[in-house]
């Protein structure tokens, strides 16, 4: 069994952060991460908000640093299948998904995926929207550099391999599960996009009606279009709509709450295609913009000195036309309050975020009952903490946060994870534990 001194659920920028604080106070760490590279939501994008910063530059580095710290352990396609105590420690039962080629033999060099036939447009780095292959390093700045093969979209050719200049694809590999004994956990699990989009907005049918991430692909210096073009038809749009609580705030959906972020990235998006678009009208329907932090209500009347038009009222409908416009039906707010119809020839729909991963049957920490992330048991004071002591949360595992929250989440449960490693936190939690049962005896 291997051992740690933490385990860290997840390569996302929280989970970098925390794995990186840990490694520069000497403790050693394995990072595990689900997709074969890291860098989480937060490298498919192409800026972040209110600054405009450019995504990839900041996450790149903190993906080199992870790969190459001397404290730090990676192993991607990997996940926890169980979580449990083990005396004052914990052991992780690791689930290793087979990559079928060796990362110590591969260069990255891309030979297998020209030789690959088999064209895939898969939900990963471009969201479905650019071609990729069976087999191939993930994207350009992947971390590791490492090609992995797709073995649901393989066809076994093995024209990958007879291309390999190392004889690094292995066919034999197979799935494998790993034990480790760690003293603490961070679970930096991340989010999703709401999965449902309501069939009053096409139910995914329409090609013209898109997801936020995917706007953020287009949007992006690595966008696989190489510009603004709508999906269905290669257009270049004149009039572009977004609409809000798409994915939140929504009971019949079961995302009753506000994700918190959604009015923020519609409008650095909207803010982006004004620059990248100058003719293009732009327009944002909304029920309430919340710009809760700091140059967040700066940005927002930023944008409607651009010219961003703000349309206050619910978007009720959504319907296709022979041309592949889209007919926006709204009931707009207010005393003068009125269903209107307006014509697009694209729409962005700000998804709400929903957790990517529930500890049921995997660890036994509460989760929410409204939201169903990780219940943060002291969320004012404290709120890294579970309610599993010695195991922590960070990012949006904990419920919907912007980058910076994320990155300050991270160092937050790292901070936790050392006092908890160095025996003040764990010390006290024994010895609470130890006074509650002689009180019972």
């Amino acid at each position: 069994m291997e051992k740690f001194d933490a385990v860290i659920v997840g390569g996302g920028i929280a989970g970098m952060q925390a794995a990186l604080d840990l490694g520069d106070q000497g403790y050693k760490v394995l990072l595990l991460e689900k997709q074969a590279s890291i860098g989480g939501t937060m490298i498919q994008l192409s800026k972040v908000f209110p600054t405009l910063d450019c995504a990839s530059c900041i996450t790149t580095p903190k993906m080199s640093a992870v790969s190459s710290h001397e404290n730090i352990t990676l192993w991607t396609l990997a996940e926890p299948k169980k979580i449990e105590p083990n005396g004052d420690r914990f052991k992780v039962t690791v689930f290793q998904k087979a990559r079928y080629v060796n990362e110590k033999d591969c260069t990255g060099c891309g030979e297998c995926e020209q030789a690959c036939p088999v064209i895939i447009y898969d939900d990963g780095y471009d969201e479905s929207l650019g071609p990729t292959k069976a087999v191939g390093v993930p994207f350009a700045t992947a971390m590791p550099q490492k090609a992995v093969l797709h073995d649901d979209y393989c066809i076994f050719c093995g024209k990958c391999a007879r291309a390999c200049p190392t004889d690094a694809i292995d066919f034999t590999q197979r799935d494998k599960e790993i034990e480790v004994d760690a003293g603490t956990v961070i679970l930096a699990t991340g989010f999703l996009q709401t999965p449902t989009i309501k069939e009053e907005y096409g139910g995914g049918r329409f090609k013209n009606v898109i997801t936020g991430k995917q706007m953020d692909r287009i949007l992006a210096p690595t966008s696989p279009f190489g510009g603004v073009y709508r999906p269905g038809d290669g257009k270049i749009p004149d009039s572009i709509a977004f609409v809000q609580c798409a994915g939140s705030r929504d009971k019949s959906i079961g995302v009753p709450y506000c994700s918190a972020v959604c009015c923020m990235y519609a409008i650095k998006q909207a803010t982006l295609l004004s620059a990248a678009l100058p003719l293009a009208d732009i327009t944002i329907y909304y029920m309430d913009i919340r710009t809760f932090g700091k140059g967040h209500e700066e940005f927002y009347e930023q944008a409607k000195a651009m010219g961003v038009n703000f349309v206050r009222g619910k978007v009720a409908k959504i319907k296709e036309k022979e041309d592949g416009n889209l007919i926006v039906r709204v009931e707009t707010f207010g005393e003068d309050g009125r269903i209107e119809e307006f014509e697009h020839d694209l729409v962005v729909l700000s998804l709400g975020l929903v957790p990517q991963w529930y500890p049921k049957g995997i660890v036994n920490v509460d989760i929410d009952e409204t939201t169903k992330f990780i219940k943060l048991i002291k969320p004012m004071t404290d709120p890294t903490l579970t309610s599993m002591p010695g195991i922590f949360v960070a990012g949006t595992a904990g419920g919907p946060k912007d980058i910076v929250e994320s990155i300050i989440s991270g160092s937050a449960a790292a901070m936790k994870a050392a006092e908890w490693l160095n025996g003040k936190l764990r010390d006290a939690f024994f010895a609470k534990e130890l006074d509650v049962k002689q009180v019972t005896n």
